[in-house]
């Protein structure tokens, strides 16, 4: 019997890893910012709530603490663009 849950997950995961793939080798030879640890993070707790999404609860709440995460780490970046001005 075949499982879409399991199905999305796979295809978000390929998914993912493509754009993460796509971003190292465009940005190979140029200089930026890079990823802080706490975006970094903030990316581990989503994809566990991708992981986890079969059980509703762990993976819904994992995938919240991720984007609470990132939200933090980008008004931390303002704020520290705003004082370097």
């Amino acid at each position: 019997m075949f499982n879409w849950s399991v199905a999305f997950i796979a295809v978000s995961i390929v998914v993912l890893a493509i754009i993460a793939a796509l971003v190292f080798f465009v940005r190979k030879g140029k200089k930026g910012e890079g990823v802080s640890p706490l975006a970094g993070v903030a990316f581990g707790f989503i994809l566990a709530g991708i992981l986890f999404g079969e059980d509703r609860f762990a993976g819904y709440g994992l995938m919240s603490i991720g984007v609470v995460l990132a939200i933090i780490d980008m008004v931390m970046k303002m704020r520290a663009k705003g004082k370097k001005r």
